[in-house]
């Protein structure tokens, strides 16, 4: 007994020691968090103060998201680090703000890789390129640019690279990570249910080929040559190179060094870094010995706006927008950072169309989809508010598939000529592990059941041929529903929807010739053509949904981040294997008919 006590004793010792260690850590990482967060105010507490002859440093070397959060927390512990994401709409508000800025004299973009999707880079680029018609500058300098962050530097006054540095300019590529032989090794059968004219629907490709169909490949060909006509067209205009030379350069790969980039006029000179700060001391007649002023954007987010007289103030405007993002998978339930909960954002619609203040609403698409039934709950809340006030959707990087869905009964439609959209198509994977547990695992299973169908959807046996049937019928219906929603939603029949559907993909360019998209604009315009049907001139905007209290996005940022060191040190570089992993747990998480591209598509 007095051994059992001791133990239990201990036992509640180390428990609460551990407890004492884990709130001491949670200190320290609070501490470090809010003194990160500081940084960016002055000592007397106040927000940034940005002097005069001051150059705004942008590096946009963190993942660029459509919203951004109000409160970074940055910090730095050991193996674990989490840094804020920065928001779109953060980044072209702080542009804008800049332009207007008198003591902004130009920015300096720092850039090597992007990790934005391309509709986000072609909304900074055109930012950029607004701001310079403050006739402010815009000098680029990277020891190697990626294709993307070329993309966005090419619109700069001047654009350096480091003497031995790279700018790849070879065409754009994307590959999809075929499953097919990790199920085989595996022994899981993926039981596919698609409409049967959905030949285009290749969300499935994944799972049952090794190989791009060719219905898929001459899809991926028209989308991708539209986005690399769009860049080539951006390009030329910037530089004074025409379409036809660029596009000799990246098939000959005549740009293999610094030079070669210099000397086929895509880069202004080679420079080191000493060289190209000595050039903008030179650029802002600073002198030698002194330190040039400029500002991250981290911190001059915290800077307040200039009002035109420039007297600085907050302004409040009675009349408000209402900006509803709607980012990442399509589910039912609530929503997290990487997932559109229908009820959280059916809940944000409604409020937004209960609130006499808020006289339109903007919907943000930046979706691949996801479940049809809750993409059609959220569509219910874009229809009832569109009867009250104007609804306008601003496409990002992809809106397609389920992601249409919900955009497809606005108003108008707003799309970046790079946006991947469409793919109005339906599916159902249902995933048989019966080979799996037999032969891998050595389980087996048997039950009772008191129905002929009371096992459905059970995945340790494949499906009967009367389930396969009720299961067709259920796409077949909803890829009917989704037709007339579209059809409905853009005034035109539903034969011509689904000519022009059939899970097929789409360029925001190609997407407006075929009447699924109305204007090619980024989220300001759309916010401003919202602001013109309302017949208003004076608002303010209100992002949606409420975001998540900051100290719990804190300790989430610090989860995912334990989690990706656990990863690393379990697989290293091995990413393929945990992308096939991911695929594979993806396809069980998936919950009834889906509207979705359940891949994700990289460009490079």
């Amino acid at each position: 007994m007095k051994q059992f006590l001791k133990f239990v004793l201990a036992s509640i010792a180390g428990t609460i020691i551990s407890g004492i260690l884990l709130f001491v850590i949670l200190i320290i990482f609070i501490g470090g968090a809010i003194s990160t967060a500081m940084s960016d105010f002055d000592q007397s507490g106040k927000v940034t103060k940005v002097e005069d002859n001051t150059i705004l440093h942008l590096t946009l070397d963190q993942p660029i998201t459509d919203r951004g959060p109000q409160d970074q927390f940055n910090f730095d512990f050991g193996p674990f680090k989490t840094i804020s994401n920065v928001g779109l709409n953060q980044i072209l508000e702080n542009i804008e703000k800049a332009k207007n800025d008198d003591k902004i004299t130009g920015i300096f973009l720092d850039i090597s890789f992007l990790n934005a999707g391309m509709g986000t880079v072609e909304e900074i680029r055109n930012k950029l390129q607004d701001f310079k018609s403050s006739e402010k500058w815009i000098i680029s300098y990277s020891e190697v640019y990626s294709q993307k962050a070329y993309y966005l530097a090419s619109v700069s006054d001047e654009i350096f690279i480091y003497p031995e540095g790279v700018l790849d300019f070879r065409g754009l590529n994307t590959n999809i990570a075929f499953l097919k032989g990790t199920m085989e090794k595996l022994e899981i059968e993926p039981q596919i249910i698609r409409g049967s004219n959905n030949k285009f629907k290749s969300a499935v490709e994944p799972f049952i080929l090794d190989e791009m169909s060719q219905a898929n490949r001459a899809q991926t060909e028209q989308w991708m040559g539209s986005i690399w006509s769009n860049m080539l067209a951006q390009i030329a205009a910037s530089r004074g190179i025409g379409v036809n030379e660029l596009q000799a350069m990246a098939d000959s790969y005549e740009i293999q060094d610094a030079q070669d980039a210099v000397a086929n006029g895509l880069a202004t000179k080679t420079k080191y870094y000493d060289e190209v700060l000595a050039h903008l001391k030179f650029k802002t007649e600073t002198e030698e010995e002194d330190d040039l002023k400029s500002v991250s954007l981290g911190k001059y987010i915290k800077a307040p706006k200039p009002k035109k007289d420039g007297d600085f103030s907050l302004d409040y405007k009675k009349d408000k927008i209402a900006v509803v993002y709607a980012s990442g998978a399509i589910a039912s339930g609530e929503s997290a950072d990487d997932a559109i909960g229908s009820e959280t954002f059916a809940k944000a619609i409604r409020d937004a169309r209960r609130d006499t203040a808020i006289k339109a609403i903007v919907l943000r698409v930046n979706s691949g989809g996801g479940s049809a039934l809750a993409s059609d709950v959220i569509w219910r809340e874009t229809s009832l508010a569109k009867e009250v006030k104007p609804l306008v959707v601003s496409m990002g990087d992809v809106a397609a598939s389920g992601g249409y869905y919900i955009a497809a009964d606005a108003d108008e439609i707003f799309a970046m000529p790079n946006t991947i959209t469409g793919s109005i198509g339906v599916f159902g994977i249902l995933p048989n592990m019966k080979g799996f547990f037999n032969n891998k695992l050595g389980m087996t299973f048997d039950g009772v059941k008191t129905g002929k169908f009371a096992d459905f959807g059970e995945l340790t046996r494949p499906l009967t041929d009367a389930e396969y049937a009720i299961l067709q019928k259920s796409v077949d219906r909803i890829y009917d529903v989704f037709l007339e929603r579209v059809s409905d939603g853009r005034s035109i029949t539903k034969e011509e929807v689904d000519e022009i559907g059939q899970g097929r993909v789409w360029s925001g360019v190609n997407a407006m010739d075929i009447q699924l998209v109305d204007r090619l604009g980024g989220l300001e315009d759309a916010i401003a053509r919202a602001a013109e049907l309302a017949e208003i001139t004076d608002y303010t905007v209100r992002d949606l949904p409420k975001r998540k209290d900051p100290f719990q996005k804190l300790l989430e940022d610090l989860n995912a981040e334990v989690s990706l060191q656990l990863l690393k040190r379990n697989f290293g570089d091995n990413a393929q294997m945990i992308n096939s992993y991911k695929e594979i747990q993806e396809v069980q998480r998936m919950s009834g008919v889906q509207a979705r591209l359940p891949y994700t598509v990289v460009i490079e």
